[in-house]
């Protein structure tokens, strides 16, 4: 709120004024004169109090009725009522055994009022402030409200913010306090400039720092504005830029700023010293913890001899010792790195004592930031409880659990002091994201062909960590209702169970002759088996009709095979399944290391019309040569098979290409019909697909949400039952092509994380193809999240 200040001066008898004011005295004790010795205090009298009750008064004086005192003990009992913040002024007299209190109490505080203040919000500024409406004035508190305000302009980039503190008094001892904010002119940072630097150029160090040199266009950045915290922040940053760069001697002399002659801005230089480039020498552990081999701990650093030094591998490496002895079972252990330069041969040789540490203990686990998600939720994914050994290696795989959730941003547990030494508290950070999805997806072919897709889904249904999707799709590929639900924690353990229910029809007349019209249901559980692997059941009951229009399989001039016409009536599917996944990548959502594989079988037969066996093997493994550079190698292989003289029907069968296998159209490769001018699509009974991706830096500001990949797909797929080749007569189909030739395309994929949603954009190149496969160079699709 902002007043005039003609108004204000009005009212106010001037801050100034109060200070001098006779209610504002300096302490003063009165004693009598002729008292020389202590004496009996035969009664206590206040006055002065207007609201403050004279038992409250006496309640804060350590003396009382019956007591002796002297003057020390009446200066005790001034600094006891001086000390309660509830009078300005305080007098205590005794005479004849009668102790007088006179009291001058401080004004109480109607309003505050900020003045003048245009960069600032009024809600930041009373967030700063110690004096609230109903409090307590005093000249302590105002005098420091005034610095804190100054402070707050100060790292807003206002060098020459002043703040002057006015009140105006109001009847029954209240008053409202203004501060009147002259802001001043914003102190922007004309030039950072550098000197002894040799290796690397002002322009690259002007990168490293965070302090950015002030232009027209920085309009919606702090970082131009001069702050002297941040200088010292600019010099943390240089240091670690230089120390993994090799330069272990490097060091600050001083960073200064110097205020322009026109008082415009500041001049900030910074003076280093360099030094000489050091590589890593002998690099050793030493340990006397039995269980722990010296040897095998070197060859699982990530510093090898030779190397150029860097402070990041130090850290890297103690992260290692530290995650390796845990796996051992030394569930405290303390790793410190003792370094030796030679500046003769310039190198540093690093020593990781590595040592059994002090027991601690896990207090209480607090679960923060939760604001939809139920906190049992989160905590039940903790592999760590209260009362437990503290164990890092257990808390960094309780933080992957709660990651691959997909409820959270961002999930830290950070160590907070606990009540005694050997204990502590785990605070465990999470920051809500939207768990509900509206997904939608395109994708546009060589062929002009669009597909569609739209569907919801709430993966934590009432943050209780249980996932729904109810989902309607149509699209020129399939029209979809399905229900599904998962309990993650069946009946209170650790053991997820599954509902689902859908209708299904697929339209791949524009791939294949063929319709789809499929209803059914299954149930399914979900268990560990290890710490990183879980097992999977399931059951499936499912109706499935096979349509192809009459006129395509008429005798006399057929438009497809007999081997497509054989395919339509009516069936019933009824399997058993289950599935095995070994995880053992370092984080379920952005892996940088670790691999991943997965077996999944599905026995159909026990019941039903069909009788077949599918099986499917699928893994991956990563490796991040830095956050900008992560490379990755996934790969999956399937095969399906009759059994008890059945053959694999055609929806059956594994169909690749779209997502699956970029530069093919959806069901673009694999055994095709080339009896019709479409080229209809027949499946395959085997398949492996392998994709290579390197993930590359964009270059942009990580704001922007745009990441980039380069990919390599390759594989094949196939291999059709003889009886699926044959003509009417009997013969082998000339037009139905079954080749496991290799398939290959190579691309550039772009990830962006738009306002409304993820999207991915992938543009390829196919290297090799058979005649018939069905190719496409640009596909997109995107989802929007809620």
């Amino acid at each position: 709120m902002q007043r005039s200040r003609a108004r204000s001066a009005a009212l106010a008898s001037g801050f100034a004024l109060l200070l001098s004011s006779t209610a504002l005295t300096a302490p003063t004790l009165a004693v009598a004169q002729a008292q020389a010795q202590a004496e009996v205090v035969q009664r206590i009298a206040v006055r002065g109090n207007e609201r403050i009750e004279q038992a409250t008064v006496l309640s804060y004086l350590p003396i009382q009725p019956g007591d002796r005192v002297d003057a020390a003990q009446l200066d005790l009992a001034l600094k006891a009522l001086y000390r309660t913040d509830l009078f300005a002024d305080v007098r205590i007299s005794a005479v004849n055994g009668e102790v007088i209190v006179e009291v001058v109490e401080n004004p109480i505080i109607n309003r505050v009022i900020f003045e003048g203040n245009r960069g600032l919000k009024e809600d930041k500024l009373r967030d700063e402030v110690t004096l609230r409406p109903r409090g307590i004035f005093t000249r302590a508190r105002i005098q420091q409200d005034v610095q804190r305000i100054v402070e707050l302009y100060r790292r807003s980039g206002r060098i020459s913010a002043n703040v002057t503190p006015k009140i105006v008094e109001l009847p029954q001892k209240r008053v409202d306090v203004i501060f009147e904010i002259d802001e001043g002119a914003k102190s922007g940072v004309l030039r950072t400039s550098f000197l002894g630097n040799v290796q690397f150029s002002d322009n690259d160090l002007r990168d490293v720092i965070v302090t950015e040199q002030s232009a027209w266009y920085k309009l919606f950045t702090s970082n131009a504005n001069y702050d002297p915290d941040r200088l010292e922040f600019d010099k943390e940053k240089l240091r670690e830029h230089y120390r993994n760069r090799g330069f272990y001697d490097f060091r600050v002399v001083s960073a200064i700023a110097e205020l322009a002659p026109d008082k415009n801005g500041f001049v900030v230089t910074y003076t280093i010293e360099e030094g000489p480039e050091y590589k890593f020498g002998n690099i050793q552990v030493a340990t006397e913890l039995e269980k722990l081999n010296k040897e095998t701990l070197v060859q699982i650093l990530p510093i090898r001899e030779g190397q150029i030094y860097q402070d990041e591998r130090i850290e890297q490496a103690t992260d290692t010792l530290t995650f390796a002895a845990g796996a051992a079972g030394f569930a405290f252990v303390d790793v410190r790195p003792r370094y030796t330069p030679n500046r003769e041969t310039r190198t540093v040789d690093v020593t990781f004592q590595v040592n059994e540490g002090p027991r601690v203990y896990v207090e209480r686990i607090d679960i923060i930031g939760n604001t939809r998600t139920l906190d049992y939720v989160v905590r039940r994914e903790m592999n760590l409880a209260e009362g437990d050994a503290y164990n890092r290696v257990l808390v960094d795989r309780s933080r992957n659990r709660i990651r691959a959730l997909g409820f959270f941003k961002d999930v830290t547990i950070e160590e907070i002091p606990g009540s005694a030494p050997d204990r502590t508290g785990l605070q465990v950070q999470v920051e809500e994201q939207p768990t509900g999805e509206l997904s939608f997806s395109a994708g546009y072919s060589s062929v002009d062909q669009l597909i569609l897709d739209l569907g919801v889904t709430e993966r934590n249904f009432r943050g209780r960590g249980q996932n729904v999707r109810a989902r309607i799709s149509v699209g020129s590929l399939r029209q979809q209702v399905d229900f599904s639900f998962t309990e993650p924690r069946f009946m209170g353990r650790d053991l997820g169970a599954g509902l689902d229910l859908y209708s299904y029809r697929y339209d791949l007349t524009d791939f294949s002759a063929y319709r789809t019209n499929t209803i059914g249901g299954g149930v399914r559980l979900g268990f560990p088996l290890t710490l990183n692997a879980r097992g999977s059941a399931r059951y499936t009951l499912r109706r499935d009709e096979v349509e192809i229009p009459a006129s395509f399989c008429d005798p006399g001039a057929p438009v497809v095979s007999i081997s497509l016409c054989q395919q339509r009536g009516s069936y019933t599917t009824s399997l058993v399944g289950y599935g095995v996944r070994l995880d053992r990548r370092n984080d379920p959502i952005n892996p940088t290391r670790g691999f991943y594989t997965a077996l999944n079988q599905d026995l159909a037969g026990v019941g039903g019309d069909v009788n077949y066996l599918k099986t499917e093997l699928e893994g991956g493994i990563y490796y991040g040569f830095s956050p900008s550079f992560i490379l990755s190698g996934t790969g999956s292989a399937g095969y399906v098979d009759g059994w008890n003289g059945d053959t694999v029907r055609i929806n059956e069968r594994f169909y690749k290409g779209g997502n699956s296998f970029r530069g093919f159209e959806t069901a673009g490769i694999g055994a095709r019909d080339l009896n019709s001018s479409r080229g209809d699509a027949l499946g395959g009974k085997a398949y492996a697909i392998g994709s290579v991706e390197l993930t590359v830096p964009t270059f942009l500001p990580e704001q922007y949400g745009v990441k980039a990949a380069i990919f390599s797909d390759f594989g094949t797929l196939g291999m059709l039952d003889d009886e699926d080749k044959l003509t009417v007569a009997g013969a082998v189909d000339p037009n139905i092509v079954d080749d496991l030739s290799l398939r290959a395309s190579a691309g550039v994929s772009i990830f962006w994380r738009s306002p409304m949603g993820p999207i991915r954009f992938d543009f390829s190149q196919v290297l090799a193809k058979e005649d018939y496969d069905k190719t496409e160079t640009f596909r997109f699709s995107t989802s929007t999240r809620f």
